[in-house]
């Protein structure tokens, strides 16, 4: 079952809010639908909302009453932009959409040769995220021995991606693979992403796991009881610097302190090289209804102040590496990602040999 996929005309979601009680649906057939959908974080996960944006373009293109194409790329560079407003640090988003303005720019003067290359190229993208996370479970599913115990921040599966996932993909391969582990869920608070459906996910594949309050991975950590962490990315700047879920800094600060190596797992549609450092990739501040009353329970009231940045930045010094699907890069990583990025578009996909 995929996260996001195309169904006669219409826009099919898992709708992640009601996890892990109920597995339901949303349709979408509209992109201000899908933009919604991408901001209320029914689809999430950088690689998902990456796909369901695509698609949200097909719509785009679909709905529009355009005549010609230059109306109707206005109307797409319209829906271009509400799509990207939806959830800004992921750079997933603004590079599906980005491929589907340039696919659209070359593909014809006619409406309908426009609406058909939007689709097909959507599917590409869905297709092409799901094989590059079974290469990157292959390349990281290594790095998990038998015995091991694997920390795990926010959530990073099949729900996170279009099918397969990035960090638990290399947790599900090393699975898949015979070896036995177990695996420490942080529940990733506001949203508890960790403790509602990487557990979920974990459940279904059979996976040894517990679920950690965020504060407690210090604690398992000096009594010897983590030996490696995996984390996802929603941006990764050129010199290795990671946006991930808010949480995620502090946990590499903490692997850090205990010499534990911290990787962190992402496709290569996640590196930007056109932020040079962390300091240029924006993060979304989101409601602190969020942080005031969780999945609508309050547990404060509502007049009181609250901060909710829904992301941090991890400085490239505190990672082992990072995993795509041609291979881990190493620092210095101004020099691998940029490698990687190149030999990706030059279509040459081949793992290099890992330093």
């Amino acid at each position: 079952m995929r996260t996001v996929t195309w169904q006669d005309g219409v826009l099919r979601l898992i709708d992640q809010r009601c996890l892990p009680f109920e597995l339901a649906f949303v349709d979408c057939t509209t992109h201000a639908e899908v933009a919604a959908a991408i901001h209320n974080m029914t689809v999430r996960g950088a690689p998902a909302i990456g796909a369901a944006a695509a698609f949200g373009m097909a719509l785009a293109a679909q709905q529009s009453a355009a005549r010609n194409a230059t109306e109707l790329l206005a109307d797409l560079n319209a829906a271009a932009e509400q799509l990207c407003a939806a959830r800004p640090t992921a750079v997933n988003l603004a590079w599906a959409v980005e491929q589907q303005l340039t696919c659209a720019q070359q593909a014809g003067p006619e409406p309908n040769s426009v609406q058909t290359a939007l689709l097909a190229k959507a599917q590409a993208i869905a297709d092409a995220d799901v094989a590059a996370n079974r290469s990157i479970g292959q390349l990281g599913a290594p790095l998990i021995h038998d015995g091991a115990t694997v920390l795990h921040h926010c959530n990073t599966g099949a729900l996170a991606t279009v099918d397969y996932g990035t960090a638990l993909g290399v947790v599900r391969a090393a699975h898949e693979a015979g070896r036995r582990f177990h695996v420490l869920l942080d529940e990733t608070r506001p949203r508890l992403q960790g403790s509602r459906l990487s557990a979920w996910e974990l459940e279904q594949l059979g996976v040894s796991y517990e679920i950690l309050p965020d504060a407690a991975a210090a604690y398992f950590m000096r009594r010897g009881e983590v030996d490696l962490v995996l984390v996802g990315a929603d941006r990764i700047a050129a010199n290795g610097d990671v946006a991930n879920k808010i949480g995620t800094y502090s946990l590499a600060v903490l692997a850090a302190a205990h010499a534990l190596p911290f990787y962190s797992v992402a496709p290569l549609s996640t590196v930007d090289l056109r932020c040079a450092t962390g300091d240029d990739i924006p993060i979304e501040e989101r409601d602190a209804a969020e942080v005031l009353a969780p999945h609508g329970q309050a547990i404060a009231p509502a007049h009181f102040r609250a901060r909710n940045p829904a992301f941090d930045i991890t400085p490239a010094r505190y990672l082992a590496g990072i995993i795509t699907e041609i291979g881990i890069a190493r620092a210095p990583f101004t020099e691998s990602l940029a490698r990687f990025v190149e030999q990706a578009a030059s279509g040459n996909t081949a793992p290099p040999q890992d330093p």
